[in-house]
């Protein structure tokens, strides 16, 4: 048994439960929650996420991982009361989304490393809450420099602090692949490694090619058909099809969904409650029971929900 840390402190990895592996309570920009607070209505995301959550948890949810780093609008002690009002476990993490710095340009990627370790080893943003996962990210046309040497550190402060990695990627582009390459150079264990986004791919191939790798698969974004990617039947027959390969106990699964009420208009939240009116509870209500109308069996799901996200933040395969 391991203890896992959450914004409210250190649990047994076996009381995690079911598992989403890639959401978040809010979603900003690098200090947006200090030097525009107004940018997120504070007290109306903090209401809408324990609302959220706490129906999520009537309907069986235990934990989320929340992996917005700091130049996604991290808000700790946001997070803090949202598990407190919702008793939701929140795994929170460190590392570098899109937003890389200018500033870490030129920097060695042991420099930029020793950043996470401390919010890994002794806590963030002045709190005692410490991170159990290293969020990087690479998007469309291929990983970046700046990208890259995240990339870099991130693996170095994993392979020093034991820490999985969760990567952002845009499958369609088959941008793992060039991750996993990175990661390899660095000699970093690719079981601490999760890729994230994959389903935003149907490519076998593809998929199954980064699963021979090592890494574990988040097909972490329904319900999807957004800029052309499947739909979320799409998504969950692939799934389906993984698990007669032999891969069902590689994967996670989640929506990277996120309870913001800021600046943004009343018709754009409201198309995006369209888009997914079940929130943290979209795969609960209709991935997993298609996934059973599919074949899949009540280990299947375990797998998937439970036991795949708690062997990751473990370490154990």
């Amino acid at each position: 048994m391991t203890k896992i840390n959450t914004v409210l402190g250190p649990i047994d990895s076996s009381n995690l439960g079911f598992t989403l592996s890639h959401e978040h309570i809010c979603n900003g920009f690098g200090g947006s929650p200090f030097t525009f607070p107004e940018f997120l209505d504070i007290e109306a995301t903090l209401e809408r996420a324990s609302i959220d959550l706490l129906e999520a948890k009537d309907e069986g949810l235990k934990t989320i991982m929340d992996v917005a780093p700091h130049d996604q609008g991290r808000n700790i002690k946001l997070q803090q009361e949202v598990s407190k009002r919702s008793g939701i476990n929140i795994i929170t993490c460190t590392g570098t989304w899109l937003d890389v710095p200018r500033f870490f340009e030129g920097l060695h990627p042991n420099k930029i490393a020793t950043l996470y370790i401390r919010e890994i080893e002794e806590g963030i943003e002045g709190t005692e809450v410490k991170a159990s996962i290293i969020k990087v990210a690479s998007d469309k046309g291929g990983v970046k420099p700046q990208e890259e040497l995240v990339l870099r550190a991130a693996a170095r402060a994993s392979k020093s602090t034991g820490v999985p990695i969760m990567t952002h990627t845009w499958a369609p582009d088959r941008i793992g692949e060039e991750q996993v390459r990175i990661f390899k150079e660095e000699n970093l264990d690719m079981n601490l490694v999760c890729i994230g986004h994959s389903n935003d791919s149907t490519d076998i191939q593809y998929l199954t090619g980064l699963l021979e790798q090592g890494v574990w698969l988040g097909m972490d974004r329904y319900p999807g058909g957004q800029l052309g990617t499947p739909l979320w039947k799409q998504r969950t027959k692939i799934i389906k099809s993984l698990i007669e390969l032999g891969w069902g106990h590689r994967i996670m699964l989640a929506h990277d969904w996120d309870s913001s009420i800021g600046l943004h208009s009343p018709e754009f939240r409201a198309a995006r409650e369209a888009y997914n009116p079940d929130n943290y509870l979209f795969i609960t209500r209709n991935v997993l029971p298609y996934l059973r109308q599919l074949g899949a069996t009540n280990t299947d799901i375990e797998n998937l929900t439970t036991h795949n996200p708690q062997k990751y933040l473990e370490g154990t395969r």
